[in-house]
């Protein structure tokens, strides 16, 4: 990483306005905040004198165009109106560099341009002559942002930025799979980092929530990185582990970051990715990873040092980088640490089932039945279930004959119940004085957690799991306790929406596999 990346030490946060928080009139933005953007096709009747009296930062003007959307919103002179009327308002107007370097300059002055480009990646010489165009144009800042489909094209805009040193560009790659390049591009030099007002799920654009980078990523501050971990999936984005990851090397001072890669292959991303070490050229190296679901058989088969928990479940959820070689470790049967540290005693014999027979639940089963549990795997689908039973040795049962009340301790490794109102059993068959224990987590409480909880009974959720998964992955991964104070409410912060229990109202999941 080059001495201007290491030195740094902020960034200057922008936060994007959607139509459906300018028109709240409770509008809270950060005060960390340094840039209002309003988007002029989503706010066409916003007052920029009401949004000064509730926001003390400079205000930023943009009309999606052909370098965002492809073509023009309308005719080029009504954009063109609408950009010069702006610049008379706000102190920043973003120009399109394929459209609107033209007249409408004479109207705008220099330092209130941001001039934005955005196309295919092709290589780096392309890259660089595009920002020799676009910088010839004067302007306070410039922004390039790279088409792009896989976690590898997310390097150019980096190498772009390392290149140049420049304070007055910005430049990463767009999409779900360039995600990261927006946490990383500050590092090395990028003056913006951008996040939206909405707390919703990563859309197509890869636009992360302000809260995200204020919560997840310790943003505005920058802290020095040397070493990259992260989480593999395709629903990356929806784990807490960058947040409490980070909230561990911040505390510790340790330079790192942890970042979350949505891929579509795992194998493709191996190869490409890891064994390509793609981030060497940035001065980076990518130390360990932990991998969502359904890449857990696949990340196992790629490390060629598989722990034997690993291997009894033939799965892994986290590898790590050790002596050149990359070891496949499970984290899973953590959840029997979030069993015995509730009080469940693992003592005596008793009967468990464990619904899903994924990589999480085979790990989980096979922990439970080193601590002396009678387990029963249970499955929607008899072939993955089967599999189970032929590396574990343990009973099965399909899920449409399985009966709750014969168990003391069910475990829920299926994510059914993140999004919608489904639950993976019936909630009134399980008897009185059973634990159960959910694996799923989402923004709200699962209807599993709170239809146990509305009963009276013992329930482990999503959280309380994450939470001693991520302190062993953290130990392995840095060896170095995650520090006691990052805790439950350090995921749940700003995140945790309560959920009404309503008890009946809720439908069987359809999705364990």
């Amino acid at each position: 990483m080059n001495e201007k990346a290491r030195m740094a030490s902020s960034t200057s946060l922008v936060v994007v306005a959607t139509k459906t928080s300018l028109l709240d009139r409770d509008l809270e933005i950060p005060d960390v905040a340094t840039i209002l953007e309003v988007r002029g096709d989503l706010n066409q009747n916003i007052s920029p004198s009401w949004l000064r009296d509730r926001f003390s930062g400079k205000l930023l003007y943009s009309l999606p165009g052909r370098c965002q959307q492809g073509e023009a919103m309308g005719p080029l002179t009504s954009r063109h109106q609408a950009l010069i009327k702006a610049a008379r308002e706000y102190d920043l107007v973003q120009l399109d560099a394929d459209c609107d370097l033209c007249e409408v300059l004479a109207a705008i002055a220099a330092e209130k341009r941001l001039i934005c480009w955005k196309g295919a990646a092709g290589d780096m010489a392309y890259l660089r002559s595009v920002f020799q165009r676009i910088s010839s144009v004067p302007a306070r800042l410039y922004s390039m942002i790279i088409e792009g489909s896989s976690v590898q094209d997310g390097v150019k805009p980096l190498l772009l930025l390392k290149e140049l040193g420049r304070s007055d560009l910005t430049a990463i790659c767009e999409g779900q799979s360039g995600f990261w390049t927006r946490i990383l591009a500050p590092h090395f030099g990028a003056p913006l980092a951008v996040g939206t007002l909405d707390q919703g799920p990563i859309g197509n654009s890869g636009e992360p929530s302000i809260q995200q980078l204020l919560e997840d990523y310790g943003f505005p501050e920058l802290h020095p990185v040397c070493e990259i971990y992260g989480i593999v999936g395709n629903r990356a984005f929806r784990s807490l582990s960058p947040r409490l990851h980070n909230a561990g090397y911040r505390s510790l001072h340790y330079p790192a970051l942890f970042l979350p890669f949505h891929v579509e292959t795992f194998e493709d991303f191996w190869q490409d990715v890891i064994q390509a070490s793609v981030l060497e050229p940035l001065g980076l190296q990518i130390r360990g990873l932990t991998i969502a679901s359904p890449y857990k058989e696949a990340a196992f088969a790629a490390a060629l040092s598989p722990s034997p928990i690993a291997c009894r479940a033939a799965a892994s959820n986290i590898i790590v980088h050790r002596n050149n070689l990359w070891e496949a470790h499970t984290t899973d049967p953590e959840s029997v640490a979030a069993i015995t540290g509730n009080g469940h005693n693992l003592a005596e014999p008793f009967k468990a089932a464990v619904i899903g027979c994924g990589g999480a639940g085979r790990a989980i089963a096979a922990s439970l039945q080193q601590a002396g549990a009678n387990v029963t795997l249970v499955n929607r689908g008899k072939e993955r279930g089967q599999l189970a039973v032929s590396l574990l040795g343990l009973p099965f049962m399909p899920l449409s004959d399985f009966e709750p009340a014969a168990f003391s301790l069910l475990v829920n490794a299926t994510p059914v119940g993140i999004d919608e109102e489904y639950i993976p059993f019936e909630i009134d068959a399980v008897r009185t004085g059973t634990t159960v224990v959910d694996l799923a987590y989402g923004p709200r409480p699962t209807p599993l957690a709170t239809g146990i909880a509305a009963r009276g009974g013992t329930v482990i959720d999503g959280y309380d799991v994450l939470l001693n998964q991520v302190r062993k992955q953290f130990l392995l991964m840095t060896g170095w306790e995650l520090p006691a104070r990052i805790g439950r409410e350090t995921a749940t912060r700003r995140y945790f929406v309560p959920r009404v229990p309503e008890q009946g109202n809720y439908k069987m999941g359809t999705r364990c596999r």
